[in-house]
């Protein structure tokens, strides 16, 4: 049994949509905790709303609706207390009088944050070019469970360059799965010039050994599909067989090639859950990627020029370093969300005027789906009709789900959302230092700004004090001293991590209402059982991209 991890993504079908664990008017005392870790958590209340589908992830008889995002119902309701309560969770009386605490110590703390952790410093010279990338960060904390993020990290053998990416999956993880290990195939190729496309071509005719196209940088726990490997290679074959038929002998251009690429896999997602597959396990597999859904905000860097390719609302930001020593953020890529005024106006010119006032209900694409552009979620993409013959055709477990049979209200004109990806080009300079890709568990917790400053200050070891701030806060003299012992222990704290992304995290979990790490709060968020995690945060990836200043003011200087 698990509890529904709340609107992520999509609504769900639900008995209620009040959580009696954790009411406004009474926090959950800490003796609940108990019962909780032992899952034993429908003892506490019937009225409480859980999900009895198993995880998308798991071969299961069901779909797992976590991670969905959808505003209120008749039929489909909000299941989480709102993050901002956890304040009154942590603090509450009943909680701090009772002797039975769930304190992490330190090492337990850092043995956490550290599972995921994963780095990669780039040979100085790179056997064509001087690398402008020095190496990356990058680390995921769970929510969900298991983890519906995914992050990726390649580089491009018969190109130049680098690709990095993180993917947010919601409904579970099987599209945010399959995006991670397939979408860099498909941008390598789209850059492929003529002449090795019809190499590679021609070794898969004559049965020869390929050319490798991309090495991968993977941590151990980043799993790659290998019963689907031979379904995906077929479909990524047909797509480089058609770029040879289409060659026009003119160089491939990264922006149009990061758009192809991007359309041309989502697709593939769609026309292989409509075909089917006579291996039961991955016909099963290919619906379960179609029906699920994944945001992307993927990087390409060689040389001087990076260009971030985003569809959803992960982010991309770029760090730079101000002549003062100082750090700003500089923003690369935009949500696909109903607080992005341009993104409204484009769905809405794509749609019937008798449309306009359901396209867009309770900030929700339909009033359902919080992104306006993801891979797979065929429910907005699909007619009707198509919706109906694959599920009824498809296997049982499908068949019997009601999230595959429940038709979007408004439902006319589809599709209603895409995965073309936003596509902007930045020409490195010296000042810019690093860039940050993260999934939104990142950006709902902490402002670019101050992801800008600690991670700035951390890769360089030079810490800018600034007035500590306490707002409307009433803080005595004893709390003001232990502000900034904090302070100066913040300053050793930073070689406490040797991952710049494992760092970020601990901030954005750990922060408290002044801006430090605290680690009373820290550790109550990271033991939460896995229920009641996702009520307060979301899952988190984070890649921390740090750039070689030297070559790029190299660069710049030839180009003088």
């Amino acid at each position: 049994m698990c509890v529904c991890p709340g609107p992520r993504r999509i609504a769900i079908p639900v008995r209620s949509s009040r959580l009696p664990l954790l009411s406004d008017a009474m926090p959950a005392p800490a003796h609940l905790f108990p019962l909780i870790r032992n899952c034993e958590i429908s003892r506490i209340g019937s009225t409480a709303c859980y999900c009895h589908h198993k995880h998308l992830c798991c071969l299961s008889s069901h779909f797992a609706h976590s991670h969905f995002r959808y505003a209120p119902q008749k039929k489909f309701a909000a299941l989480y207390r709102p993050k901002e309560h956890f304040n009154n969770f942590i603090h509450a009386r009943d909680y701090a009088s009772t002797p039975q605490r769930f304190y992490l110590t330190p090492p337990q703390v850092n043995s956490i944050l550290k599972a995921n952790e994963y780095s990669f410093k780039v040979p100085e010279f790179d056997g064509k070019n001087v690398s402008s990338i020095l190496g990356f960060d990058s680390n995921q904390l769970p929510a969900n469970a298991p983890i519906e993020d995914r992050r990726s990290a390649a580089t491009c053998l018969q190109t130049r360059g680098m690709l990095l990416g993180v993917f947010d999956g919601h409904a579970g993880c099987a599209c945010a799965q399959a995006v991670s290990e397939r979408l860099f195939y498909y941008i390598a190729v789209s850059l492929l010039p003529h002449e090795t496309l019809l190499e590679i071509e021609n070794a898969v005719e004559s049965g020869r050994a390929l050319l490798p196209i991309l090495q991968w940088h993977k941590h151990p726990n980043d799993y790659f599909s290998k019963e689907a490997s031979k379904l995906y290679f077929n479909s990524l074959r047909t797509y480089w067989q058609e770029l040879i038929d289409l060659n026009s002998g003119e160089t491939t251009d990264v922006r149009e090639a990061l758009i192809n690429a991007f359309k041309r896999l989502d697709n593939d997602i769609s026309l292989e859950a409509q075909v089917g597959d006579p291996n039961s396990f991955l016909n099963y597999l290919v619906l379960r990627v179609a029906f699920s859904g994944s945001t992307a905000c993927v990087a390409h860097v060689d040389g001087v020029d990076l260009h971030i390719a985003n569809t959803g609302d992960s982010r991309a930001m770029l760090g730079v370093q101000e002549e003062d020593g100082s750090w700003s953020a500089v923003t690369l890529s935009y949500d696909h969300n109903a607080q992005n005024e341009h993104e409204v106006e484009r769905v809405k010119m794509e749609h019937p005027k008798s449309e306009e006032k359901s396209l867009v209900k309770q900030d929700r694409l339909l009033g359902l789906l919080m992104p306006f552009r993801a891979f797979g979620d065929v429910k907005f993409k699909w007619s009707i009709e198509l919706q109906k013959r694959v599920v009824e055709s498809g296997p049982d477990q499908l068949n019997d789900n009601e999230y595959t049979k429940f038709i979007p209200p408004n439902y006319y004109t589809p599709p209603y959302l895409t995965a073309e990806p936003e596509v902007i080009h930045h020409r490195l300079r010296p000042q810019d230092k690093f860039l940050v890709l993260a999934t939104d568990g990142l950006w709902e917790t902490m402002h670019r700004q101050d992801v800008a400053r600690i991670v700035g200050e951390y890769l360089t070891g030079v810490h800018h004090q600034q007035p500590i701030a306490v707002g409307g806060y009433k803080v005595t003299l004893g709390q003001m001293h232990g502000l900034l012992t904090e302070r100066r222990a913040r300053i050793s704290s930073v070689f406490e991590d040797q991952n710049a992304a494992t760092h970020l995290i601990r901030h954005a979990v750990g922060n408290n209402e002044f801006g430090t790490v605290d680690h009373e709060r820290l550790s109550k968020m990271l033991s939460l059982p896995e229920e009641l995690a996702r009520m307060y945060r979301d899952d988190i990836t984070i890649i921390v991209v740090q750039f070689n200043s030297h070559v790029i003011g190299a660069y710049q200087n030839e180009e003088l």
